[in-house]
């Protein structure tokens, strides 16, 4: 029993750090798989293999290592040269992750009540820093409580979409192809999604990895929540494939097509986007100053305060264009990771 909640709280944990603004509102699943509709739901497919495989590689990595921040890990699957450029690239894509949740939070606090984004982002600021500045344990807990809520509104919501389908699929896929995208092709938006969030959540699951009893609750840990995000993906996806041509230009359509649905889950699936905004950034920001000082430390709390700070200044910039720098650069440059990462997890297999 003790196992299966391990796992549960390493899945759990897994999928609330990589759902976070984009994610969970739908804009990122619209950019790099809706828009290319039935091929990008292939896409989606994809992705979901290559998300249960890497969570699967870091998380048993982590508890091989013991790991207690990434360096360990990198610096072991990619060498010292190599692992210290991945390493900085990991922890400044930490905090830029952390300035991208903290707008979004603005932006939907925008979109759902008209108040000014800047309440939004210094909300999220303050709990996500008071949250980090307890230890690992309970983090983990309160980002893996929130998740089977989000689950549950994706599921009501998309399957609504589905069923509420009133266009054929030739309008669809011309509804699809006129919404921005994320990259040239299906094939390299499905890899471009997985390699910029696998930069986000691989520092988060090597510590949680780092803390599994042992190799095989950790992995059973990153599988499971591969699983997830894969099935969450391809929910999304699918839903709003199936109402595009009513989605043009909307910010958060998964929130528009749940109030479309009902004023009341609107208003709930508001409140779960911002959990899952709040999840991303505690552990990204967790992520961020354990890679820097010592866990559990005076210093490592006020080190937190001040990354916070920093970041909540940074979130001014505004979501739409902070989203559309950060997460491209670090898509690109995160291949590296990935290919390191399969390299060292056979090299594990090895030994």
């Amino acid at each position: 029993m003790s196992s299966f909640k391990e796992v549960s709280r390493i899945a759990g944990a897994f999928v609330g750090v990589v759902v976070g603004a984009g994610f969970a509102s739908g804009q990122e699943v619209m950019q790099f798989f809706t828009s290319f509709g039935v091929a990008g739901l292939l896409g989606a497919l994809i992705s979901s293999a290559l998300f249960i495989f890497l969570g699967m590689a870091l998380a048993s990595l982590g508890q091989h290592q013991g790991a207690t921040s990434h360096k360990t890990v990198v610096h072991a699957i990619c060498g010292r040269v190599l692992g210290t450029f991945v390493d900085a690239m990991i922890t400044f894509f930490m905090f830029a992750i952390t300035v991208v949740m903290l707008a979004g939070a603005g932006a939907l606090l925008e979109q759902l009540a008209g108040v000014s984004h800047v309440w939004g982002s210094a909300a999220v600021t303050v709990l996500a820093v008071a949250i980090v500045c307890l230890d690992i344990r309970k983090v983990i807990g309160f980002i893996g409580s929130i998740t089977p809520l989000l689950i549950l509104l994706v599921i009501i919501v998309a399957t609504a979409a589905v069923i509420g389908r009133d266009a054929d699929l030739e309008t669809l896929e011309a509804a699809a192809a006129a919404q921005p995208r994320g990259a040239a092709n299906w094939l390299m938006a499905a890899l471009l999604y997985v390699s910029y969030n696998i930069v986000a959540g691989a520092p988060f699951l090597v510590i949680m990895g780092g803390q599994a009893m042992n190799r095989k609750t950790a992995l059973w840990g990153g599988v499971v929540g591969g699983v997830l995000l894969g099935a969450l993906m391809l929910l999304i996806a699918g839903g709003m494939l199936a109402q595009v041509e009513k989605l043009s230009g909307v910010p958060m359509p998964m929130l528009l097509m749940a109030t479309q649905l009902s004023p009341f889950l609107g208003v709930v699936m508001g409140v779960a986007i911002f959990g899952m905004i709040l999840n991303t950034a505690v552990g990204v920001l967790y992520s961020f100053s354990a890679r820097i000082l010592e866990p559990g430390t005076a210093r490592f709390r006020s080190g937190t305060i001040i990354a916070g700070f920093l970041a909540f200044l940074g979130s001014m910039a505004g979501f739409t264009q902070l989203v559309g720098t950060v997460y491209p650069f670090f898509g690109y440059l995160g291949f590296i990771l990935m290919v390191c990462t399969v390299l060292g997890w056979f090299r594990s297999l090895r030994r």
